[in-house]
């Protein structure tokens, strides 16, 4: 199952649903409060987990700034119905996904996953 780095703006009731069902689950607001973007990057890519989040802010700062990259960013690009339509999203998600989904930025919408390779580090 995946790991993740779930930011602080995914409902805590997705991440209720997404834990039960056995998803490894790190909570930025939980372990590191306060956290600036850049670091949020940082401590996924140390902890080898997939950042999901609903800000944008995180592509821009891989494409265009160039910073290091956690193995997979998930962005939502969608405001929620409801707190467990995230939850929902991401099973969905994950379900269909390929076995490997490191390497890549997706953004999600209600209409499907855009996909992009990550910056190649140098």
């Amino acid at each position: 199952m995946a790991r993740l780095l779930v930011n602080e703006n995914v409902p805590l009731s997705s991440v209720k649903i997404l834990r039960d069902n056995g998803f490894d689950i790190l909570l930025k607001s939980d372990n590191s409060p306060g956290l600036n973007d850049e670091d949020v990057l940082r401590l996924a890519r140390e902890q080898t987990r997939t950042l999901i989040t609903f800000d944008r802010d995180y592509g821009e700062l891989v494409f265009r700034c160039k910073l290091l990259c956690p193995p997979a960013i998930i962005y939502l690009r969608f405001d929620p119905d409801n707190p467990l339509e995230t939850a929902a999203i991401l099973q969905m998600f994950f379900s269909r996904a390929e076995d490997d989904i490191h390497g890549y930025f997706f953004a999600l919408d209600r209409d499907g996953v855009r996909k992009r390779p990550l910056p190649a580090e140098t």
